[in-house]
């Protein structure tokens, strides 16, 4: 791995608002960039919105959809690495997917593999855990739900991650004044602060998270209070190889923002000549448990 600096982005994506969102998206793009970013992460589905009504209608091929050229354009115009998420549709049947882009064009992509609550509903579990040389370093996805699954991270640690982009739309029912926002705020960032950190110790790899942020509309066939609601409370977090936070989002209001920091290859290589480095000290041949179908016939 080489030192890259990376941002990443918390954003709203209203439900049938996507070109407004696209543009948004090109201008966060635009800011990190000036900024010094090398690797941009966005949201979980940011391109199309969360568990959106009119998913099947919206969703595209990756690669060669609309979305996927847009994103590999400003990959070119602007020099740098981008992950986005969007619902790709193939043989009619729709995945919740993560792009990677870069400077010479689309790289590949990841599905998400586990569905939480109703996603089921609208999208398919992928079969494959990717890792992709974007350069300077080597990438794996973890999308959401599936970061609750450690086996995940840690297959991709052995595939040769050094960084794990953890893109998400997690959901958090309504906020009614800045007391209950906060709290919203500050109950996600405790969770993911604590797992997150402990999956970028035990891996010794980078992890970058962004959440969608704010209400993303009312979905007509729910509860207007119903906890399924696309009411993501947001967040930002880059935390490197030994565990340590290094930059995150303010947890007082739930906005649009941006956190970049220095992914540094010195810290990585630290980590994992430690002798106690996970990956070298585990022995795989106890683990069989792990891959056993646990329900019976």
């Amino acid at each position: 791995m080489q030192s890259i600096r990376a941002a990443a982005v918390s954003m709203n994506s209203v439900l049938g608002r996507e070109a407004d969102t696209l543009a948004q998206m090109r201008a966060y793009c635009e800011q990190t960039v000036r900024d010094g970013a090398q690797l941009v992460l966005f949201p979980e589905l940011v391109a199309h919105g969360h568990c959106n009504p009119q998913t099947w209608e919206v969703a595209e091929p990756v690669p060669g959809g609309a979305t996927t050229e847009t994103i590999s354009q400003w990959a070119r115009e602007f020099n740098v690495v981008i992950s986005v998420g969007l619902c790709e549709k193939e043989n009619d049947i729709v995945y919740n997917t993560q792009l990677i882009a870069g400077p010479d064009g689309y790289i590949g992509k990841q599905r998400k593999l586990h569905m939480s609550r109703d996603e089921s509903f609208f999208y398919k579990g992928g079969r494959d855990i990717c890792v992709f040389d974007v350069g300077k370093c080597k990438v794996a996805t973890v999308i959401c739900y599936d970061n609750q699954f450690p086996e995940i991270a840690r297959i991709a640690a052995l595939r040769g991650a050094d960084v794990i982009l953890m893109p998400h739309a997690a959901r958090q029912g309504r906020w009614q004044d800045a007391a209950s926002e906060t709290a919203a705020r500050q109950k996600v960032f405790d969770l993911f602060s604590s797992s997150y950190r402990m999956r970028a110790r035990e891996n010794a790899c980078f992890c970058v998270y962004a959440d969608q942020a704010g209400s993303a509309g009312v979905v007509s066939s729910l509860p207007s209070e119903h906890y399924n609601q696309p009411n993501h409370p947001g967040g930002a977090m880059i935390i490197d190889p030994l565990g340590d936070i290094v930059a995150h989002a303010q947890i007082e209001k739930i906005q649009d923002e941006i956190v970049i920091a220095d992914l540094d290859a010195e810290v990585l290589a630290r980590a994992r000549s430690h002798p106690n480095y996970t990956l070298r000290t585990r022995r795989p041949e106890l683990f069989a448990e792990l891959a056993r179908e646990q329900v019976s016939s």
